[in-house]
């Protein structure tokens, strides 16, 4: 700034002109300070005393306040501080004018709520340097309130924008099946989006799907995976896929669409009552303990996999654990949040506790979850993750009825067709025909409240041809449960070597009154059971019409699978090669009559 010319105040900076406070019991103090700071550029507002003071500042709002210190009725340092009080988030500068110069005063008027001092007399230049500083900090102070508005409002919008994806979130991620009676879990987000998702879907032969996920992170980037996760999930099982089929299409899915870094840790689990067998493949999530019907621990399944999106499509393990379960065992799996939750002293609960808590449930097994949650709640846990606590009852599944068509006479009358498919070894190595097949029957109306009989007859003919006709295994390897890993193991090794061989289905359907007649027939191009033991350990010389039901009744783990066609069946013929079965299917509209019964 040049110096000023002698008796003349220094011209102003271009400032906006300001409204100053003056409060002073002299007059001629007043008088000559408001005279320099008008010839500053300024508006002045006049105070005898700090009561005058106070009431000038709310009803008038100024930018400025030149406060004396020591005045009648109400003395600057009350003035000061109920100013600060009145101006609220604002900046107001106060100066306090003084005479005083004793340190104990000084600091009297900074904690009273003053900025700065003016000594008397006053100096222009130091005046008009303190005002040009103040109405620079209040200028920074104003856009500092304005970003911090913008931000807010942004914050605001942002809140609600994913409060709307939340709802639409939620509702994708629990279109399926988690009301299901077999079902009990916890859920709780660290933010308002959960990284952690559990899906539930039936599947078109009664059983269930079931994927409990955690993805990397909190929050939406970490949910960002869930809507396409959620979208494979129920598509593919509705349309009759198996577990390892909707685990490849996952992970293809997901490495496709995640950016580097985003993975899902993740337990999926395939539940078939009617067979008594449980699959479950877990890709990086904590053990799942299968309990035993007293509770019990029967087994802890770790993750042996990567999590979904990490291994490329061609180096990904879709093989799950085959495990018999029988009514009223149980699985029980969670997520890392609830063994890394906290509490005061900064222990988390970890997996240890976990079993301890389990194992403490022995003889109640109906309590073991409820147990659970009680334990982590007095543990007082801080969760620094998402939380998901899940537990499955294997029992039989009530299924929903499904949203039936009531197909007229003429549409029954254009379902006469007779249909003919031959999967030859390339085919069978890397796709499963039966979604196909299922969604050909289920162009005939009146089928559609049969599904889940016709895919179960579907997929233990197609299984049998599979797993006994062309890779020619032994279902007494399943007589116990410890014969299921290496059973599935060579299913899985003959399956990739497969390189000769098929598999040929035939569909025949007969439109009847108010109904119809579906001939099945699967024939592979195997040895047949004449010279191997079938699913029931015995040859197709052994097969009688009259005791092919009686066959399958044993009590071990295997020879099931034509046992439970023959009862969903109306006829169920083989041939005396064992190669070829041929099923009839007799259905009534509006007559879902389950045959087992």
């Amino acid at each position: 700034m040049p110096n000023p010319v002698p008796g003349q105040l220094p011209s102003a900076d271009p400032v906006s002109r300001l409204r100053v406070l003056i409060a002073d019991d002299n007059p001629t103090d007043r008088m000559i300070l408001g005279r320099l700071v008008t010839q500053l550029g300024h508006e002045v507002i006049s105070a005898e005393n700090g009561l005058d003071a106070v009431d000038c500042f709310i009803n008038q709002r100024p930018d400025l306040v030149l406060l004396d210190a020591l005045m009648p009725v109400m003395d600057g340092f009350e003035a000061a501080r109920q100013i600060k009080q009145a101006s609220g988030e604002d900046l107001v500068p106060i100066i306090f004018l003084t005479s005083l110069t004793e340190t104990g005063a000084l600091v009297q008027c900074l904690e009273a709520g003053g900025d700065d001092f003016l000594t008397k007399p006053y100096n222009p230049v130091i005046l008009q340097a303190k005002i040009l500083a103040f109405n620079r900090m209040q200028d920074m102070h104003q856009t500092l309130q304005q970003q911090r508005d913008l931000i807010s409002q942004q914050h605001q919008r942002l809140l609600q924008e994913q409060q709307l994806a939340k709802i639409i979130f939620d509702r994708v991620a629990h279109a399926g099946s988690l009301g299901a009676e077999n079902l009990r879990y916890l859920q709780s987000a660290y933010a308002m989006f959960n990284g952690d998702i559990l899906l539930a879907a039936y599947k078109p032969s009664g059983g269930m799907h079931i994927l409990l996920g955690d993805f990397t992170g909190h929050g939406l980037s970490a949910a960002i995976g869930a809507m396409p996760l959620a979208e494979v999930f129920y598509s593919m099982t509705a349309r009759g896929f198996n577990l390892r089929d909707i685990l490849v299409e996952l992970n293809s899915k997901l490495s496709r669409i995640l950016p580097v870094g985003i993975f899902c840790c993740a337990v999926l689990i395939e539940v078939n009552p009617d067979k008594g067998l449980v699959e479950i493949w877990n890709g990086g999530l904590p053990e799942v303990l299968v309990l035993g019907s007293a509770g019990e621990t029967l087994h802890r399944i770790s993750s042996t996999h990567l999590p979904l999106a990490v291994a490329h499509p061609e180096r990904f393990d879709p093989t799950p654990v085959v495990l018999p379960l029988v009514a009223g065992e149980r699985l029980l799996c969670w997520t890392d949040g609830v063994i890394e939750s906290r509490n005061q002293q900064g222990e988390q609960f970890g997996e240890q506790r976990v079993l301890r808590v389990v194992e403490s449930y022995v003889g109640q097994p109906g309590a073991v979850f409820d147990g659970l949650l009680q334990a982590l709640e007095a543990f007082h846990g801080s969760p620094e993750d998402d939380i998901s606590l899940l537990e499955v009852v294997m029992q039989p599944l009530s299924v929903p009825p499904a949203m039936l068509l009531q197909p007229d006479a003429r549409q029954l009358d254009a379902q006469d067709w007779h249909l003919a498919y031959t999967f030859r070894a390339a085919s069978i190595r890397e796709h499963n025909p039966l979604p196909f097949l299922l969604k050909v029957l289920m162009e005939v109306p009146g089928l559609r409240e049969h599904g889940g009989s016709l895919f179960t007859i579907l997929s233990e003919l197609y299984s049998n041809a599979l797993e006994h006709g062309l890779l020619q295994l032994d279902s007494s390897l399943k007589a116990d449960y410890l014969g299921f890993s290496r059973y599935y193991q060579q299913r899985n090794e003959r399956l990739n070597a497969l390189r000769d061989g098929w598999i040929s289905v035939s569909l025949d359907h007969q439109p009847g009154n108010a109904g119809g007649l579906l001939s099945i027939e699967v024939e592979d191009s195997g040895s047949g059971f004449a010279r191997m033991p079938d699913a029931f350990g015995f040859t197709g010389a052994d097969w009688h019409a009259d005791d092919r039901g009686a066959r399958g009744s044993g009590d071990g783990y295997f020879g099931r699978g034509l046992a439970l066609v023959r009862a969903l069946a109306d006829e169920l013929e083989l041939n005396a090669a064992g190669n070829r079965v041929r099923v009839v299917f007799a259905w009534q509209l509006g007559h879902n009559v389950n045959k087992k019964a």
